[in-house]
């Protein structure tokens, strides 16, 4: 039973991928106050998990939302059928309609993307005047951007992907009767997981969508403000370590130094030991080039034995992640879906 658990950072230069409340004729990015009062921009994990969805493959069917009600009293709710969606089975949901509800935890854990340095947050100042009269006052607006590496937390719990609890544990049922019926016509089979009763899909599936995901993480795009402040919203960095349990022993391993953002070896080495035990497989670290200077090359010197012995991979992003989904995808790492317990 293993958990992929790690690290996103985003390289934002100029940017505003995630904006909040507006105050007057002003566009404000999201951000949060340190105790020494600087604001520190962020992307939240909605944001994330919604461009992370919408860049799944156009052919990956997603799961159609209803919306219902009027005012204070409205609601949205997806499909509700793991079963049959991608993005019900990994992104979860909660389905309450006619006095009966039904939820899924969510399968991809996100952590919310915080600046790792507090950087001053721009106001660009702009007006619309095109077609206007002579003498006319322009309208003028006003907007915010930063240039800042985010970085976040990221979990993928692999036995859940394809299961779907049924009773037990003081969860909601994944699936309503009915849902649950198809399922297992469908194939489906009934499976134990951490002690509660679950349906299950076939594992070609399973390893499939946990491949599609992998390969999205690599090829994200979205984020506001595309017509002024476009830029790339892959990530920069994905580290993933396949450990036993759920723990994220590497949340410290992107840090600041003298108000410079780093890949902190010292954190990476004296983790990677201490969690020794529980790793089920290498650490993977996708790193774009040219992202933290030249850091890339150094944690690479800094790293020569491990990645010899095969412990640890430090390629690009895209070729990380390709190349996980592939072993996947070939049933190389089915272990890691499996519950020993049960």
């Amino acid at each position: 039973m293993t958990f992929l658990v790690g690290k996103i950072a985003l390289d934002i230069t100029a940017g505003a991928p995630n904006n909040g409340r507006g105050e007057d004729n002003t566009a404000k990015v999201k951000s949060l106050t340190t105790g020494r009062g600087e604001r520190v921009p962020y992307t939240s994990a909605q944001a994330f998990r919604r461009w992370l969805r919408d860049s799944l493959p156009a052919n990956e069917q997603r799961s159609p939302v209803t919306k219902e009600g009027k005012g204070k009293k409205q609601q949205a709710y997806t499909a509700g059928r793991p079963d049959l969606y991608l993005d019900d089975d990994l992104f979860g949901y909660m389905v309450a309609i006619k006095k009966e509800s039904y939820q899924r935890d969510t399968v991809l854990a996100t952590g919310t993307l915080v600046s790792l340095a507090s950087r001053r947050i721009t106001t660009d100042f702009g007006t619309m005047s095109r077609g206007f009269k002579a003498g006319e006052d322009p309208v003028i607006h006003e907007h915010e951007h930063y240039t800042t590496e985010l970085a976040g937390d990221v979990l993928l719990d692999l036995p859940r992907a394809g299961t779907f609890e049924q009773n037990g544990g003081g969860l909601r049922r994944a699936l309503a009767p009915a849902a649950a019926t198809e399922a297992t016509q469908a194939g489906a089979t009934e499976q134990l997981l951490r002690g509660i009763d679950c349906l299950q899909l076939p594992i070609a599936e399973r390893r499939r969508r946990v491949a599609v995901l992998l390969r999205t993480l690599a090829r994200v795009q979205g984020g506001a403000s595309r017509a002024l402040h476009y830029g790339d919203r892959a990530p920069s960095l994905i580290l993933l370590a396949p450990l036993k349990g759920g723990n994220n022993p590497f949340t410290r391993v992107l840090g600041l130094r003298n108000g410079t953002a780093v890949f902190d070896t010292d954190v990476f080495v004296e983790e990677k030991a201490a969690w020794a035990e529980e790793l089920d497989g290498p650490i993977l670290v996708g790193w774009a080039p040219g992202f933290l200077g030249d850091q890339r090359e150094q944690v690479r010197r800094d790293l020569a034995e491990d990645i010899a012995a095969g412990s640890v991979v430090i390629d690009h992003p895209r070729t990380v992640m390709d190349t996980l989904a592939k072993e996947i995808e070939a049933g190389q790492r089915d272990a890691w879906f499996e519950d020993p317990t049960a």
